[in-house]
């Protein structure tokens, strides 16, 4: 019995030495291929500096390997297709996609990790609903910064795969979690006012 978040850090772990070996194995040492290295192994090394500073409580609970090995090699596995398809097929990307690719990142990694961070501490000090800065028009920001980080990594594959695999993982666990989560704040007597005010994972704006 190992801790979700076990098998999620070896995943994480894996991600560089796995794409660097791809590169390796197909002879692609391309600026592109050097650039998907860098923003998702980047993204990796940073969630292993939040796990060791300010975990995420939902993955403490336990898993025995014939059911986290599963999750963390199957499932979160799909997340090296993107790596695959661009390194194998050593594509030349247009140099504004990468563009876009690199700032979507950026605003997925500050939206994820900065509410993360918010939310954790001030979490630590008073158990309340959480209402002000990223949280304010935005009720889940820190899923919206990580579907905005995998869309990124998707947009270096140039094909529909990648984007399927990770509208599966929007629809199939970060919707239902965010929806459960609204269950659960709803014991709060301002949820109802907060939930008119602000979006489930895109920002209310008015």
């Amino acid at each position: 019995m190992m801790k979700i978040s076990t098998y999620i850090n070896l995943h994480k772990s894996l991600v560089i030495p796995v794409v660097l070996a791809m590169m390796a194995y197909w002879g692609n040492w391309s600026t592109e291929a050097f650039v998907y290295l860098a923003i998702h192994g980047t993204y990796c090394i940073l969630w292993l500096i939040k796990h060791a500073t300010f975990p995420d409580a939902r993955f403490t609970e336990r898993r025995p390997l014939w059911m986290g090995l599963p999750f963390a090699f199957l499932a979160l596995g799909g997340y090296f297709v993107a790596p695959y398809l661009l390194i194998s097929r050593h594509l030349e990307l247009p140099p504004a996609l990468i563009g876009i690719a690199i700032s979507v990142f950026t605003m997925g990694v500050f939206l994820h990790f900065v509410s993360d961070a918010q939310k954790y501490f001030l979490l630590a000090q008073e158990r309340r609903l959480i209402t002000n800065g990223l949280f304010r028009r935005v009720r889940n920001p820190n899923y919206l910064g990580e579907i905005l980080i995998y869309l990124a990594f998707a947009m270096f594959s140039l094909h529909w795969l990648p984007f399927l695999i990770v509208g599966g993982w929007v629809f199939g666990f970060f919707v239902p979690n965010m929806l459960a989560k609204d269950r659960s704040l709803a014991r709060y007597p301002e949820f109802a006012e907060y939930k008119r005010t602000s979006g489930l994972v895109l920002p209310k704006l008015w």
